[in-house]
């Protein structure tokens, strides 16, 4: 049976999109691929592209010069900065609406999280953990510091060293889960909240989307607008 061109043009984009897990949003410039942002349709959330954005944009908190006593409050010269640091410095960054949003966060971390390859008195730490958000970004799609990504989709900034959760480590509210990029070896484990990572902002939802009409929705507000018109010509139903 022959198609229409529309219907098989919408059947080959259906084809396309359907396995994709990470899509470009906020492109820099029109029509190009140099995505500021990728949307993980597995979990539907989207990550900045820039994965040590605070290294260079500190969105008004003080940044402290490298080889001196860390402060708390200060982000570092390399991104790192402690937990309380992170979240105030994700509140800058909402605050400043960063790529027109302002509801960026911190991955969360389940725990405990079955995929992982340690699991002792109900800790789940190790190797290939894909309960947790990030976790399911470095191991499924193998991304590392030394490869930011395969195929289409291409992180900046990747570093060799822990990235902060926004889950705290149960058994010790004064700690927090965080994870190491590796890909398939990617390194789960939990450190007091003191301690100095990096932070990779995180959006729930496919923020830079706009979700088209129905078209029957169109059509029944077209509708309406019709008989509000008819009734504006004619005075009114009698």
């Amino acid at each position: 049976m022959l198609r229409s061109p529309a219907i098989a043009l919408a059947l080959c984009l259906v084809t396309t999109t359907s396995h994709a897990a990470l899509l470009g949003r906020a492109a820099l410039t029109s029509g190009g691929t140099d995505y500021q942002a990728y949307y993980d349709t597995d979990l539907g959330i989207t990550w900045l592209a820039n994965a040590n954005l605070a290294a260079t944009q500190t969105f008004g908190l003080p940044q402290q010069a490298p080889f001196v006593p860390y402060i708390s409050g200060y982000v570092g010269s390399g991104g790192q900065m402690d937990w309380p640091t992170a979240h105030a410095w994700l509140d800058a960054l909402n605050g400043a609406s960063y790529l027109g949003q302002n509801a960026w966060r911190l991955p969360t971390t389940l725990q405990p999280d079955p995929t992982c390859s340690q699991q002792s008195g109900g800790d789940s730490l190790g190797y290939g953990c894909t309960g947790s958000e990030m976790g399911h970004l470095l191991v499924m799609y193998g991304i590392n510091h030394s490869q930011s990504g395969s195929g289409s989709f291409v992180f900046s900034n990747v570093q060799n060293y822990f990235y902060l959760s926004g889950t705290e480590y149960a058994p010790d509210p004064a700690s927090a889960w965080n994870i190491r990029p590796g890909g398939a070896f990617s390194r789960q484990s939990f450190a007091p909240k003191a301690d100095r990572a990096h932070a990779w902002a995180v959006h729930d939802g496919d923020p830079f989307t706009v979700v088209p009409i129905p078209a029957a929705a169109w059509l029944f507000g077209s509708a309406l607008g019709a008989l509000s018109w008819t009734r504006r010509k004619h005075g009114g139903i009698r």
